[in-house]
């Protein structure tokens, strides 16, 4: 009962924050709810992180189609984000998270061993003809040039803070924040001077552009993928994740720059 009251608590909010955000579900200060936009029977809700954005778009409506009468409630924020709701007991499936520690954070709520589905790495973005002149580390870093960086308990956050130690650089950015789409949201809108971000999240944005960062193959996010242990539906919440991991949803994240496991 508790979880049936709280699954449609979150389903009215997520059709609010998607009201909000509009039709294409652009996203929103730090998370965007995809609320359902036809009828169904059956819900799975996947909480993911939120550089998965548009591309689980894709994947859960090839999904939906497979599993006739199923609709995938898709809930995007920063993966440190989520995992705090899944702690506290927010009525999620399956929890797609930017790296493995978080993923480690919620393993007394996961159903088995989590799945790792796709890799990313990091990148400058930097607003259109890069006019900070942003080329490597020490350049991001230089007095006068406004940076924006993911907060460091957030999976890109992390990875950058690696970046930054391998190449013997502090970071000062002007603010820290609890998502990648946050970062590039800031920089898109002429707010800072460049941000790091994963490859992917400059591939779906406008009027940006990435600078490749020295040694950002050395650190690599790897994301995993979990069924829930409170799944209404075990079965499908498995089912789902073992299709992120199958060559057709493989070939969608290829295509939107993600890396194989």
């Amino acid at each position: 009962m508790r979880r049936g009251a709280a699954l449609a608590g979150a389903a009215g909010l997520t059709v609010g924050l998607a009201a909000c955000a509009g039709a294409t579900g652009a996203a929103g200060p730090s998370a965007t709810a995809i609320g359902a936009t036809a009828s169904g029977d059956r819900t799975l809700t996947v909480f993911a992180a939120a550089s998965l954005t548009d591309v689980l778009e894709e994947i859960a409506t090839a999904f939906e189609t497979d599993h006739p009468g199923l609709h995938v409630l898709r809930s995007y924020a920063g993966s440190s984000d989520l995992a705090a709701q899944i702690n506290e007991g927010a009525p999620a499936d399956v929890f797609l998270s930017a790296d493995q520690s978080t993923m480690d954070k919620i393993a007394g709520a996961v159903a088995g061993e989590p799945t790792v589905f796709a890799t990313n790495t990091l990148t400058f973005v930097v607003p259109a003809g890069n006019p900070a002149g942003i080329a490597d580390l020490a350049s991001f870093a230089k007095p006068g040039v406004t940076t924006v960086i993911c907060a460091p308990q957030v999976p890109c956050g992390a990875a950058t803070a690696t970046l930054a130690a391998l190449g013997g650089v502090t970071l000062s950015p002007a603010s820290e924040e609890a998502s990648v789409t946050d970062v590039l949201g800031k920089v898109a809108s002429g707010q800072a001077d460049a941000g790091i971000v994963y490859v992917t999240d400059v591939a779906r944005a406008e009027g940006v552009e990435a600078v490749p960062i020295a040694r950002a193959d050395a650190v690599v996010n790897r994301y995993p993928a979990a069924a829930l242990a409170a799944a209404a539906d075990a079965a499908t919440a498995q089912a789902f994740v073992d299709y992120l991991a199958g060559d057709e949803a493989r070939a969608v994240l290829t295509g939107a720059g993600f890396g194989a496991p």
